[in-house]
């Protein structure tokens, strides 16, 4: 009877699920005075990493913000305490100003003036670069140079060359071409186009070298694929490369609007304070300047600032929401399936 009894225990231990007692972590049994050190642990590699980076951040970016939202509720003049308190009357007088919303216009004008110019151009430039041909990468560097130029040194250039009586009206008279003369610079009409061209010129050779970084990283192999089957070079580019192309041009399309709300140094250097409204390229950091640092009033300029900063964290986050969803999904981790 004590034989069975053993044999019965024997068989009941041997049919015992062989993964009971697996799910135990080796952690679980470790003592919690461990546990609450490695935790101290990571923290400390946390805080090593991102420390600097977030006391740059707060000190460059958050508190600037803070002290401009500060400053735009004061009539203040730059000097000593602000004591003089409006309220939101600068708010509300930037919003109702009709020169903010011209400058307003003209910044929106430039978004999507280049992203119609600038993407097309450079697009089709970084997919002849693409290809094998003479002087290549001479010609990259050719295109990229503009942009490694400083802003001050293309304003200057382009301004003198654009003056009634500068190099590009004197080229069209030797040539015959007298009766295209214009005041590219000065005639409203003309003027905020002449800024389209000189940030398109300026700006392409970091959107063709960005196109051709993600024209490097679409593998071959499809596009040989696809010549086999019998598809032609423009099939090609149209169903494989600029799909694969997407999230390249999505990510330069949103450089490229960030930049257009936030331009100053190109419209300052070549058309100044005054002509800049005048001749209808005044953007919303040289209306800034000019009703702000220029005009005395820095609590007024704050505001303008604390509005423009509003206005590109706007199209930024809808930006990132609706477009860049796609892109940024992949990338987040942490999350629940």
């Amino acid at each position: 009877m004590t034989t069975q009894l053993a044999a019965s225990a024997t068989d009941a231990g041997s049919r015992r699920p062989a993964g009971e007692g697996a799910h135990r972590t080796p952690s679980a049994g470790r003592p919690p005075a461990r546990r609450r050190l490695e935790n101290w642990r990571i923290r400390g590699e946390l805080a090593i990493l991102l420390g600097p980076a977030l006391v740059v951040f707060v000190s460059f970016v958050i508190l600037p913000v803070a002290l401009a939202a500060y400053y735009g509720f004061y009539k203040w003049s730059g000097f000593g305490t602000p004591v003089d308190f409006v309220g939101i009357r600068n708010y509300v007088t930037i919003l109702t100003d009709p020169a903010f919303h011209e400058a307003l216009g003209h910044n929106a004008f430039i978004v999507v003036g280049s992203l119609v110019l600038q993407g097309p151009l450079a697009l089709g430039l970084a997919l002849l670069l693409n290809r094998k041909m003479r002087a290549q990468s001479l010609i990259r560097v050719l295109i990229f140079v503009p942009y490694v130029i400083s802003e001050v040194v293309v304003g200057l250039g382009w301004g003198l060359m654009l003056q009634s009586g500068g190099a590009l009206n004197g080229a069209l008279e030797k040539i015959g071409l007298g009766a295209l003369r214009a005041d590219w610079i000065s005639d409203p009409a003309l003027a905020i186009w002449t800024l389209l061209i000189i940030i398109t010129w300026k700006y392409i050779g970091f959107a063709v070298i960005l196109f051709l970084a993600g024209l490097q990283g679409i593998p071959e192999e499809l596009s040989e694929a696809a010549a086999i089957d019998g598809a032609s070079y423009w099939q090609i580019q149209r169903h494989i490369v600029l799909p694969l192309m997407g999230p390249t041009i999505r990510i330069w399309a949103f450089l490229s609007i960030i930049g257009s709300l936030q331009l100053f140094d190109l419209v300052w250097i070549i058309w100044g304070q005054y002509v800049a409204s005048t001749a209808g390229t005044s953007t919303m950091a040289t209306y800034m300047v000019a009703n702000g640092r220029n005009a005395g009033s820095f609590g007024y300029g704050s505001a303008v600032a604390v509005v423009m900063f509003l206005i590109s964290l706007a199209v930024a986050l809808i930006y990132q929401r609706f477009v860049l969803r796609r892109d940024t999904a992949g990338a987040l981790t942490g999350g629940t399936k």
